[in-house]
């Protein structure tokens, strides 16, 4: 059965501005129902890498708290930590970029959360029981929450080919060790030159996998006990466990549906999504930039259905002629817009998957609001 998504274009008029199409796709899309009184709901964001200027502007998320609070709930803001070293790897650094890119209290009048804490250790483990994962880490904040609203900017992305809904949710709400798991199908192993045998990562390893040479000094992973958690990997204070990118573009995909599994499974018919189809940069806003849109800016579509409401959202993008003063500069007719740019990514497999596992439906009703 096709699923609803609702769409709202980019025009705006005397008393509809863009912002008040936000209040009519939420109303529209049925999520009043999602939020009980005193439901705690956290809004899933992206506050954006410093330097990038193409993430949701905090004031259409405002609209969204005023939304929540009218129905007695009780909002925050919250996104997860990084995996690679950027201005987002932890708490103190996450939240100071997150207030210098605008979403501050007075903006958004909600607090901000991060979501895995501090560093990056504060998860839950959720069964799923699929392909890639027996158990994937969830974020607390986000796996406690009553309620959630899952806010995307829907752009480019070399792993994955876009980023959407589905991307913000598994990759967006995993701890900084799940990261590590959806990126790479590769061991880690200890760099020695930069080891100096503090001993921290035993501490973390629930495999008890990694012993330090007392003589060397150096950390030592025993390969055959090692799971690929990830956890070494993001502990280790002199990064001589280096981060891993290895892995399969439609690998990565599928393990991403299946931390999206876990993110809703205590969320049934408490989630709603929203995709904002507006400066659809080429790449992901963990960039420390933003590049020219590809295609012009379309609108914002809502529904409670993710896997329909990417897929709605890549159709109108693969509907529009590319800019060119974009990176599609030579390709401005190609079908496939975000193919043109990713060829190695083939974004299909995330929603085929997505939908093979039950996350939701490739078939939908658009309905214009």
């Amino acid at each position: 059965m096709p699923a609803d998504v609702f769409f709202a274009d980019m025009r705006a008029r005397h008393k509809e501005s863009l912002l008040d199409k936000v209040d009519k796709l939420f109303e529209k899309a049925g999520m009043k129902e999602l939020i009980a009184p005193g439901d705690l709901v956290a809004l899933k964001v992206h506050f954006g890498e410093r330097g990038n200027t193409g993430y949701i502007r905090p004031q259409f998320v405002r609209r969204l708290v005023n939304q929540v609070k009218s129905l007695g709930g009780k909002p925050f803001l919250t996104d997860a930590n990084t995996l690679y070293v950027g201005s987002r790897a932890n708490a103190v650094d996450h939240l100071q970029t997150a207030i210098e890119n605008g979403f501050t209290y007075a903006v958004v009048d909600a607090p901000l959360i991060i979501a895995d804490g501090l560093v990056g250790k504060d998860y839950v483990h959720v069964p799923v029981q699929l392909k890639h994962f027996g158990e994937v880490k969830i974020s607390s904040a986000i796996y406690h929450a009553d309620a959630l609203l899952v806010i995307s900017h829907f752009k480019g992305h070399e792993l994955v080919g876009f980023g959407g809904a589905i991307k913000n949710i598994g990759m967006g709400s995993g701890s900084r060790g799940g990261k590590q798991m959806m990126h790479s199908d590769v061991l880690p192993k200890v760099k020695e030159e930069k080891c100096l045998g503090c001993g921290k990562c035993i501490q973390w390893c629930p495999a008890q996998a990694i012993t330090v040479d007392r003589e060397k000094r150096k950390a030592q992973i025993n390969a055959q006990k090692c799971i690929g958690c990830g956890e070494c990997t993001i502990t280790c204070p002199h990064r001589a466990i280096a981060i891993s990118w290895k892995t399969e573009p439609h690998v990565a995909q599928e393990k991403i549906v299946e931390y999206s599994v876990g993110v809703l499974k205590n969320k049934q018919s408490k989630a709603g999504f929203f995709n904002f189809i507006m400066n659809v940069s080429p790449d992901c806003d963990c960039a420390g930039w933003t590049d020219a849109s590809i295609v012009r800016d379309i609108g914002i579509l809502a529904s409670l259905d993710p896997v329909a409401l990417d897929q709605a959202s890549v159709d109108l993008v693969n509907k529009e002629r590319g800019l060119p003063e974009s990176r599609l500069a030579g390709c401005e007719g190609a079908v496939d817009k975000f193919g043109a740019i990713w060829p190695n990514a083939n974004w299909e497999r995330q929603l085929a998957y997505a939908q093979e596992v039950g996350l939701g439906t490739r078939s939908y009703n658009l309905i214009k609001v």
